[in-house]
């Protein structure tokens, strides 16, 4: 019998693909989570279904999108009762642990739940004498929380017997705002930093929507994240630059710590002989604005923000230094993660695992000649929630990317969501070329030239937004040939069958309406 792998899923919160060396950063160098791509595969096009940090977890664990989990912003949280890949892995006799940063609530039926081991932060958590949450309730640890959650889960390791499999979760809080580096990382990253084209950024032909966010490396960095004055007399510009420069030098630093880290987890499985039979994994919830835009945070859907560092290694099953360029989301990692270990999906589970396209031959199921494989997506949806926070006043949005376009449409309105704002605004368009435009300053959205490529991507937006049982705004207008709300092949979502008239409010939220079926959900 072949043996199952272990499985360790490291994600850290907020780190850009562009700060990892392995993604070509300029900025950086991460020479341990390179390493597991020079082992395994890079995923060159993986995307956050809804880039947020709340939500992107919810997915990655769920296999499922925001409106079905039911965690559409940072104060929806989680049902942890919900089937989960760690939930159908314990139950194929796995033994399971997650160890960091939950953030998707605390207490009651918000603890994690089918994990033998948990040992979480508080929301946020701090990074120096973090206070963890278990079974056995609270308590401070002190160090520094990257190394800290690396021990810990360790440790866990350490105290396992017997020859089950096991899957453990190393969920860091870096390198998440405030940006606080270990002191051993104090003297890194002083030379000046490259500065990203799209710093200075007018938005000139950009919605008024993506103008209001409150996001400016200029102006909305805060005296706690910058952390010391800066120098007197400095022109508005030569203050933006220098505000660039410390918040890029203690984001990187607390990537070093990670970096170290991940190294640690390596070097330990490869001591104990299970490197080659344990799937190791980095990610990122989701992405992160370094200067782009001339920005901080996340949130919208240019690239910067959706795209998630993956990179993944299996030397028994998976061959050294390979690149995977299909169109791969957050949603697609629980059935790609459980199909890797041999277990089935829980038929909730929307996406789709992309395991046979990067373990070809080796896995089960598929010919040498890679018969058997689903066909690969052609784009996929996204859609933002949390409408005009208190802090970062980003829009409501939702889009669709193909290999080439982005469309997408703001709805500005917040549907009365926990965490949301009251404010709302009129619906606006953008659309990119991201091969003519890779840096996404140029709004196309009302160009003539491109009048059929958006006339083409509103009805791919509108069919994929149906087909995993989300439904419109009721602001943005039906595209021609289009039926006023198309459910997906199979039945859809049971229970959601909304037209144009009708608005999305948050009693259509809950998972007793949103749970999809197993044709819909895959669709």
């Amino acid at each position: 019998m072949t043996r199952r792998p272990n499985i360790v899923l490291v994600l850290t919160d907020d780190h850009a693909a562009h700060a990892i060396g392995a993604y070509g950063s300029v900025v950086n160098a991460t020479p341990r989570i390179d390493e597991i791509g020079e082992h395994g595969v890079r995923l060159e096009r993986c995307y956050a279904t809804n880039s947020l940090c709340t939500p992107s977890r919810a997915s990655i664990l769920t296999g499922t999108y925001s409106h079905v989990n039911g965690v559409t912003t940072l104060s929806t949280p989680i049902d942890a009762g919900q089937p989960t890949f760690v939930s159908q892995l314990r139950a194929a006799g796995y033994r399971t642990a997650v160890v960091g940063k939950w953030h998707m609530g605390h207490g009651g039926d918000h603890d994690p739940q089918g994990f033998d081991y948990w040992d979480v932060l508080i929301d946020q958590g701090e990074y120096f004498d973090p206070t963890f949450r278990s079974a056995g309730g609270l308590r401070t640890e002190p160090g520094y929380a990257t190394d800290v959650i690396t021990d810990l889960a360790l440790g866990w390791l350490e105290s396992l017997a017997g020859d089950d499999p096991w899957c453990v979760l190393i969920w860091h809080k870096a390198p998440h705002r405030s940006w606080e580096p270990h002191p051993r990382h104090a003297g890194l990253y002083s030379d000046p930093i490259p500065v990203p084209p799209s710093f200075t950024d007018d938005y000139a032909t950009r919605s008024s929507s993506s103008r209001r966010a409150a996001m400016r490396i200029a102006e909305h960095l805060t005296a706690t994240d910058l952390k010391v004055d800066p120098p007197e007399g400095l022109s508005y510009d030569e203050l933006a630059l220098w505000k660039y420069q410390r918040y890029m030098e203690d984001y990187l630093r607390c990537v070093a710590s990670v970096d170290e880290n991940v190294g640690r987890v390596t070097d330990w499985l490869r001591e104990r002989g299970e490197l080659d039979d344990t799937l190791l994994m980095y990610s990122s919830d989701q992405g992160f604005f370094l200067g782009e835009h001339g920005w901080f945070d996340k949130r919208f859907m240019y690239e910067e923000s959706i795209r998630m560092p993956f990179l993944l290694s299996y030397p028994r099953a998976l061959p050294a230094g390979g690149v995977h360029d299909d169109i791969v989301t957050n949603v697609d990692l629980a059935r790609t993660i459980l199909d890797a270990a041999g277990v089935e999906a829980h038929p909730r589970m929307q996406g789709r695992s992309f395991w046979r396209d990067v373990a070809g031959g080796v896995a089960r199921g598929v010919a040498a000649d890679g018969e058997g494989r689903e066909p690969a997506p052609q784009g996929f949806y996204y859609r933002y929630w949390e409408h005009d926070d208190a802090h970062h006043k980003a829009p409501a949005h939702y889009g669709y990317r193909d290999r080439r376009y982005k469309l997408v449409y703001y709805y500005n309105d917040g549907l009365g969501l926990p965490g949301t704002g009251p404010q709302t605004y009129p619906g606006e368009w953008e659309l990119f070329d991201s091969e003519r435009d890779p840096d996404e300053l140029r709004n196309v959205a009302d160009d003539p030239a491109y009048a059929d490529v958006r006339s083409r991507l509103e009805v791919d937006l509108w069919h994929a937004q149906a087909a995993v049982g989300d439904v419109p705004h009721p602001s943005q207008p039906v595209p021609a040939g289009v039926a006023p709300y198309h459910a997906a092949p199979g039945g859809g979502a049971p229970g959601l069958h909304l037209t144009t008239t009708e608005h999305l409010t948050t009693e259509h939220l809950t998972t007793e309406h949103l749970t999809t079926n197993e044709t819909g959900a895959r669709a």
